[in-house]
């Protein structure tokens, strides 16, 4: 029976590591399909967001902002939203990519840089899709942005992974 349950531990570890890049093929689709929207159809996404932002914020702290006031700071703060998705977006694709590479035992430095630069090439090929886009334009700032999310990505995995060793997974590794 021992030997049986090992068997199927090793046998879905098999199948399944693999499937744990599935998170990070689906956020880069995600990324593309916002890159390839004109440029109205991403201003119009950009500002309903800013529009429930404000929202939520005008009911938590109680500011009794009228309909114009919350449709005004959405339009003032379109750039703001914008590069806060840039940084969000590329920091949850280095978190999807280097989960995967983390449970495949890439670690330190290696796992740095391996996931750092498939997303910061990935933010580089965005930006070039985006030159064929009606109304957009690729930005080196832009890059920079994903590139700080990446970096932000890849330390949280380091941190989340180092803290998950060094606590919930330590009993396991002492079994013999």
């Amino acid at each position: 029976m021992k030997y049986f349950l090992l068997y199927i531990k090793q046998t879905l570890r098999f199948v399944l590591k693999p499937l744990s890049f599935v998170p990070a093929i689906i956020m880069m689709c995600l990324i593309f399909s916002f890159s390839g929207q004109d440029a109205d159809t991403s201003s119009e996404l950009s500002f309903q967001v800013g529009i429930k932002v404000f929202s939520v914020a005008n009911e938590t702290f109680d500011k009794g902002w009228s309909s114009q006031k919350i449709e005004q700071l959405s339009e003032a703060s379109q750039y703001y939203i914008r590069k806060t998705a840039h940084f969000t977006e590329y920091l949850i694709l280095a978190i999807t990519v280097a989960f995967p590479l983390y449970v495949f035992g890439i670690r330190g430095l290696w796992l740095v840089i391996l996931a750092g630069s498939f997303c910061i090439a990935f933010a580089g090929l965005d930006e070039y899709h985006q030159s064929f886009v009606a109304g957009r334009s690729p930005q080196k700032k832009d890059v920079l942005i994903d590139s700080c999310g990446v970096i932000v990505g890849v330390i949280m995995t380091r941190i989340i992974g180092w803290t998950g060793r060094m606590t919930v997974f330590r009993p396991l590794a002492n079994r013999s």
